[in-house]
């Protein structure tokens, strides 16, 4: 009877959680969430067919999809390296970020026009760049203004509000797709328009408050890096093992078509890894706030480890889709969690190039993580390419057993 009791009364309690962490949270976050809800929905129309439009339309070979990948996520990662500091060398972050979001907003239009793969790869190139440039200014931003206790939360709720995006986006793909006939070019024309309007959110509903970043600005100098601590470069080092674990989603769709998904209903699969991901990213987040992360991080290496062993023996739908649940899985346990753990061990004065550099090993990583995918897929299918990146998340939690991942000290965010 007791028992029963403690259930009743544990539902309202978990709520009750879940609600004051979200009324804890400054307005500027839900903001950029939004923000990042259209950005995403726009970009996952395009990118839940752009390799099967590259491969069925343009001709490209599989080697390819993974080269355009490995250089867009470069790309992306060397302008977060500049973006970050130089956000921190300005003292403001919303005018990169206005500047990335609409550099990716141009973007769009080029890929319905594109007649051959160097107008999709140029495309990727500017859509990347604006990435790179938005995402370490605008994740100091969010950090200077969230407070470590709702830290993880803060970024979480970003996270599940773009992963909204994420599955509205391939949705509406698979809609335009089979009510057009299959026609490509269309969904992406469509995607434009959340593209601009994530924009036009941005410069009316995000404002960037008062702050004295800018006198700790003018004692920027290279030296100030060596004041990153030891904690931040543990957590870029368990990230470039990681990301070289994981590779491009690409891959996954090209995983359901060759399993004999349809290509019209292929984006459904990034639609259920992505709403598996927007599902557990805040939950997971409010979870880096109150328990072990090193635990936290250790169960999503894991699920990472299982996601591909799947998809390696994979040879149904079924399986692919409990691979891709599997994704989304690891996917909200760890992104949330390394950002918020970056934001504790940066000062905050060095917090956007900390930023930078998180993002650029991370794209480094991606780049050869896409492009090896690619070359393996081609040299032993499927199964070779996901049984390597088992094995490297293996490699992961290894390191996690050798040298746990340090709990953030609750002074670590301010400025030194």
């Amino acid at each position: 009877m007791m028992r029963k009791n403690e259930e009743r009364t544990a539902a309202p309690a978990q709520r009750r959680m879940l609600w004051g962490n979200l009324q804890s949270l400054p307005r500027n976050v839900v903001a950029l969430g939004v923000v990042s809800l259209l950005m995403g929905m726009s970009s996952q129309m395009t990118h839940s067919l752009l390799p099967l439009f590259l491969v069925t339309v343009l001709g490209a070979s599989t080697v390819s999809v993974g080269v355009i990948e490995g250089i867009a996520a470069a790309t992306d990662s060397i302008a977060r390296v500049f973006s970050g500091t130089l956000s921190d060398w300005l003292g403001r972050r919303k005018p990169l970020v206005v500047l990335g979001y609409g550099l990716a907003a141009l973007s769009k239009p080029l890929f319905p026009l594109a007649g051959d793969v160097a107008t999709v790869l140029a495309a990727r190139f500017i859509d990347r760049t604006g990435k790179g440039i938005r995402d370490a200014p605008r994740d100091a931003l969010l950090a200077d203004q969230l407070p470590p206790t709702v830290r993880g939360s803060g970024f979480g709720l970003r996270l599940t509000l773009f992963t909204i995006g994420s599955v509205v986006g391939p949705l509406a793909a698979t809609g335009v797709m089979v009510a057009s006939g299959g026609d490509f070019r269309l969904v992406f024309w469509v995607a434009v328009v959340p593209a601009f309007l994530s924009v036009a959110v941005l410069v009316a509903a995000v404002k960037e408050p008062p702050n004295d970043r800018v006198n700790l600005a003018r004692r920027f100098s290279l030296r100030e890096l060596g004041r990153l601590p030891a904690l931040f470069w543990w957590i870029v080092s368990i990230t470039a093992v990681l990301e070289v674990a994981r590779f491009s989603q690409a891959f996954l769709l090209l995983k359901a078509k060759e399993v004999g998904v349809e290509t019209a209903m292929v984006p459904t699969f990034l639609v259920l890894m992505s709403a598996v991901y927007g599902l557990t990213a805040y939950p997971c987040g409010i979870l880096a706030d109150h328990v072990n992360r090193r635990l936290q991080l250790g169960i999503g290496v894991v699920t990472l480890m299982a996601c591909h062993l799947v998809l390696a023996v994979a040879e149904s739908m079924w399986m692919t889709a409990f691979g891709a649940v599997l994704w989304g899985l690891q996917m909200g346990m760890i992104q949330g969690l390394l950002a918020a753990s970056v934001a504790d061990a940066a000062p905050e004065h060095l917090r956007g190039t900390a930023f930078g550099i998180f993002y650029f090993v991370d794209g480094v990583a991606s780049l050869l993580a896409s492009s090896g995918a690619g070359l393996l897929w081609v040299l032993g299918g499927s199964g070779l390419a996901f049984g390597i990146g088992a094995a490297l998340a293996a490699a992961v939690a290894l390191m996690l057993v050798v040298r746990p991942l340090p709990q953030p000290v609750a002074t670590s965010h301010s400025a030194g």
